[in-house]
């Protein structure tokens, strides 16, 4: 088993910026790639960024390229993201996940085997 804990999630106006982080335990040699997803009231979850531990792949939905940077740091086991020039729509609970798909970065819910509690992220205008 595989356990992630998100933190850095909050409240902050438009144009400003957050930093997402999730920590990683237990069994994290069987997971291959870290994503981050993001669910607004209503939607569907969506990924928002994917990356493999040595950070060598990586992937972004459209709508945040530029703005967000994931990372991860292998020593502390911990994915990161960086989240630049938040906008209203990216008002969202985040999750973190893991995956034991070995190639990718897999971008679908189902792809993921672990989640994170998720941390609420608020942008107001």
């Amino acid at each position: 088993q595989v356990q992630l804990v998100e933190s850095g999630g909050g409240l902050v106006q438009a144009g400003g910026s957050l930093r997402l982080s999730c920590a990683a335990s237990g069994r994290t040699s069987s997971t291959y790639f870290m994503g981050w997803f993001r669910q607004a009231p209503g939607k569907e979850r969506d990924v928002v960024a994917a990356i493999n531990w040595n950070g060598g792949s990586t992937y972004y939905q459209e709508s945040v390229k530029g703005r967000f940077t994931i990372s991860t740091d292998t020593a502390k086991n911990t994915v990161f993201m960086q989240m630049n020039n938040l906008k209203p729509e990216d008002t969202a609970v985040y999750y973190c996940a893991a995956s034991r798909i070995r190639f990718g970065p897999p971008t679908a819910v189902y792809d993921y085997n672990y989640w994170g509690q998720g941390t609420q992220v608020t942008v107001s205008s």
